[in-house]
């Protein structure tokens, strides 16, 4: 008997939820689904795995760019407004410069922030006040409303709104965890760095006219020296950093490798030509292609005898052409060395803080098109420039190309 009074049938096979044999009165009760029907359901397989896990780094990228912009916007508007509302209004200035325009959502604030009191959730005093309970299109508000307040420190406010616009579908896919498109992520990217450089926050990193700093990397760049990027092998290493982007507008360029293809079949010779004379002091580091070194490669790699050392040659006379066009050809200086060699180095304006480098080490049986490619960037790590010995990658290839260069030949 059930506790309102009707009648439960018995469990046993005879008195199936489907049975005839029910007595009147009685409810039916259905029998509880197989817990392991619904196993296989439950389970991702590797494909379903992949899609979640690109989802959530697409949308950590954009968050991070989203979080910086807005921390960004909002200290602007604090920085230009508070100081003409507060001495009226006191703690309730962000109340009086909404106006009554913006009273519902400035109410919404307020009533967020006391929530989150209540319960605990701020947990940084800083954070304790309407201000930081604004979105984005709140404190763009803020901003188009007082803008004669802004113009004296915005260029363009049609270039602050533009890329706003840009950033609201980011903000609303990666707020309600939808899966953000790479097109979509790429724009979003680009307005937050054009945004961030408008209102002034632009990276302070020297070498990021060259190689921009990412925003993933200036929060965890520490955790990797100096390494900005890996590329499986120089192709794909191309397709995001053109040669022109890599060797463009140097002031020095010091490079040490077997052949040096990276420059010498992707930087034509008129532009070497341009770039030495404009000021770029010029250092080039060959392998010997008379020594043993290049005929151990030779068999490394399966190729013909004499096949490298034919490539190496013609890509020496190049340079010496490029060579005999300056002038001044002591400012662009070709050697070689004949030592087992051990890696490629290509290092941008190595002398200075704004100094990047493209590295790769020699595979057995690897061409170098092939080999895996290391982007670095030197000068001090973005983190924690201020801790003494915290070195990284870059330092060493310079200090192995200027021992290299040390011990090599001269080419005439």
């Amino acid at each position: 008997m059930g506790s309102g009074g009707l009648e439960l049938p018995p469990g046993d096979e005879g008195h199936e939820g489907n049975s005839t044999d029910v007595p009147p009165g009685a409810v039916s009760l259905a029998r509880p689904m197989e817990i392991s029907s619904i196993g296989p359901e439950l389970d991702w397989n590797a494909d379903a795995w992949n899609e979640v896990r690109t989802r959530a780094q697409r949308a950590g990228r954009a968050y991070i760019w989203l979080n910086l912009v807005e921390q960004r916007l909002r200290a602007v508007v604090a920085a230009v407004l508070r100081p003409i509302y507060e001495p009226v209004h006191g703690d309730d200035w962000v109340v009086a410069a909404a106006g009554p325009a913006g009273q519902e959502w400035v109410q919404r604030a307020v009533a967020v922030r006391e929530v989150s009191r209540r319960k605990g959730y701020l947990l940084d005093p800083a954070d304790d006040n309407v201000l930081s309970f604004l979105t984005l299109p709140q404190l763009r508000e803020l901003m188009v409303q007082h803008w004669p307040c802004f113009e004296p420190y915005v260029d363009e406010r049609r270039d602050v709104e533009l890329a706003l616009d840009e950033l609201e579908v980011t903000r609303n896919v990666v707020s309600r965890n939808r899966a953000l498109s790479e097109a979509v992520l790429a724009q979003a990217e680009r307005a937050s760095a054009r945004l961030l450089e408008v209102l002034g926050a632009g990276s302070d990193v020297p070498s990021e006219r060259r190689l921009p700093v990412d925003a993933v990397e200036s929060l965890v760049g520490d955790r990797y020296a100096d390494v900005v990027g890996v590329h499986p092998d120089r192709v794909r290493l191309l397709r995001q950093f053109p040669a022109e982007d890599l060797f463009g507008g140097a002031r020095r360029l010091d490079a040490i490798g077997i052949g040096l293809n990276l420059l010498v079949q992707n930087f034509s010779g008129r532009r070497l030509v341009r770039l030495a004379e404009s000021g770029c002091r010029v250092r080039l580091l060959f392998l010997n292609p008379a020594s043993s070194a290049v005929k151990r490669r030779e068999r490394e790699l399966g190729i013909k005898r004499g096949e490298l050392s034919r490539a190496i040659e013609m890509n020496i006379l190049h340079m010496r052409r490029v060579r005999s066009k300056l002038r001044d050809p002591g400012a662009f200086e070709i050697q070689v060395f004949d030592e087992t060699p051990r890696f490629t180095a290509y290092l941008v304006d190595g002398d200075g803080s704004d100094g990047i480098a493209v590295v790769q080490t020699y595979l057995r049986g690897t061409r170098g098109m092939e080999a895996p490619v290391l982007v670095l960037r030197g000068g001090q790590r973005l983190l924690k420039p201020d801790e003494p010995g915290e070195g990284g990658l870059f330092g060493t290839y310079r200090e192995e190309f200027e021992l290299a260069w040390a011990d090599s030949r001269p080419v005439s």
